[in-house]
């Protein structure tokens, strides 16, 4: 039962609370939650010049993902929904190499708290409103534009996990043909 404190209850309970909060108040701890995962996978790098190390058959490293995230997200919900008056260089987050694992992390806490703030400002009604400026040339909503933007922190976190794992596990056995 509910005061037993199973696994099913834990769940059941979790799920009664995300479908009582609002839209906005949902993507908003769905994003602080994926930033999160983001500063644990940075933190998780077991060798620090593996952020800057493409997978092969990629062409951006982990590093520089990690860096365009905070950018991304500087810049669509920081500038444009909580007027933060970030000035965002697209080219540069993809650019950078080398550069310190703290750096990085300090811009991942950067834009955690950004997301917090401006989306902690929004009510209901903004996420039905169009968005303040042009979005992939066209005018959506601002729920749309938050949904597409949680969407895209997934799959380069996604990316970045792999290249973790990739960069971690061991090199493969020797085969040796007779």
């Amino acid at each position: 039962g509910w005061g037993e404190g199973s696994l099913d209850d834990t769940r059941a309970a979790s799920s009664a609370t995300i479908i009582r909060m609002n839209t906005i108040t949902s993507i908003r701890q769905i994003l602080l939650r994926d930033i999160d995962r983001l500063r644990v996978e940075i933190e998780a790098f077991e060798h620090e010049a593996d952020l800057w190390r493409a997978v092969p058959g990629t062409t951006n490293p982990p590093g520089a993902l990690a860096l365009h995230l905070c950018g991304n997200l500087q810049h669509f919900i920081g500038a444009t929904l909580g007027s933060t008056g970030y000035v965002r260089d697209r080219d540069a987050e993809f650019a950078a190499r080398d550069v310190p694992r703290a750096s990085v992390l300090a811009e991942i806490a950067t834009a955690r708290s950004v997301v917090e703030r401006a989306l902690g400002e929004l009510d209901e009604a903004e996420v039905a409103r169009e968005y303040p400026a042009r979005f992939l040339d066209e005018l959506p909503t601002t729920g749309a534009v938050l949904m597409h933007l949680s969407g895209h922190l997934m799959y380069h976190l996604g990316q970045i996990n792999y290249a973790r794992r990739f960069h971690a596990a061991p090199a493969p056995s020797p085969r040796f043909v007779t």
